[in-house]
């Protein structure tokens, strides 16, 4: 188990982006929240994959009861349809 920064940093290392783990209200996790999963991906997904994509097949059947926002580079939530090979370059 780890803490919520510690996944944040492990999803940005191997996907190439940065994230923000939410509840289901849309409130931010506090980053030292501990008992959650380890992110089990080594690769990153594929660049033509959408952040949707991403969301529904490797985070939320993982993380059940949190929300995710992949991050721009300028901080900004990332909508659905941005491919990841876009939102890794920004």
């Amino acid at each position: 188990m780890a803490t919520v920064r510690s996944v944040e940093r492990q999803i940005e290392r191997i996907e190439g982006f940065r994230v923000t783990i939410r509840h289901l209200d849309g409130r931010d996790v506090r980053g030292d929240r501990q008992q959650i999963p380890t992110y089990r991906y080594e690769r990153a997904l594929k660049g033509s994959a959408n952040v949707k994509h991403w969301r529904e097949q490797r985070f939320l059947p993982h993380y059940p009861g949190f929300l995710v926002d992949a991050l721009r580079a300028d901080g900004q939530p990332a909508h659905g349809g941005t491919l990841l090979a876009t939102l890794r370059d920004t």
